[in-house]
């Protein structure tokens, strides 16, 4: 996947400046996606020129103008074509993990304080996206928001995140109790 779908995507909820998108992909998006600022603006520039986005300048005072940017036809057919399309499969690549290969000849005390403040990365992330996920129902039961909701994807795509850092969580518990008791049989 390209960033360019990442952002033709968060576009479906409706026109945004390039600062508005940094903080959607912050916001959600980024439990799937991460893309920086620069990024961001860099592909937006591309997309434009390729058609795929329009953009507006609103002038502003005591502020600089900014660019509103608005899915075209074309992009929205783009992002028709790439859900038609089969996805890659996806490719973990995680520091951490290489860090935990070498534990056995490297720091382990560094390499458990990295899980643990991996764990505790993953807890803020999921209570951030529980905050969301009670926005987005808005009061309502799951059932009630899937019945009558806009859009859906945005809801599956957080269920997605809480999933991924539930799984997290259990992973880094476990790798810590695994790196305890093998350092206290060690001892």
């Amino acid at each position: 996947m390209a960033l360019r779908h990442a952002i033709l995507a968060a576009l479906l909820e409706g026109e945004a400046s390039g600062y508005d998108l940094a903080k959607i992909f912050d916001s959600s998006v980024a439990n799937f996606w991460m893309a920086t600022p620069q990024q961001l603006y860099r592909e937006l520039d591309r997309m434009a020129g390729d058609g795929l986005v329009s953009a507006r300048v609103v002038r502003q005072e005591r502020r600089p103008d900014k660019r509103l940017f608005t899915l075209t036809d074309a992009g929205r057919r783009t992002l028709h074509d790439f859900t038609a399309a089969p996805p890659r499969p996806g490719a973990m690549r995680d520091e951490l993990l290489v860090q935990l290969q070498a534990v056995d000849v490297g720091d382990a005390a560094a390499v458990r304080r990295a899980v643990a403040e991996r764990a505790d990365g993953s807890r803020a992330k999921l209570a951030r996206y529980e905050r969301l996920r009670a926005l987005l129902l808005n009061g309502r039961t799951e059932d009630e928001h899937l019945a009558h909701a806009e859009r859906i994807g945005p809801y599956l795509t957080l269920l997605g995140g809480i999933a991924f850092e539930e799984e997290n969580i259990r992973w880094a518990e476990r790798v810590l109790d695994v790196l305890r008791q093998r350092s206290s049989t060690r001892a």
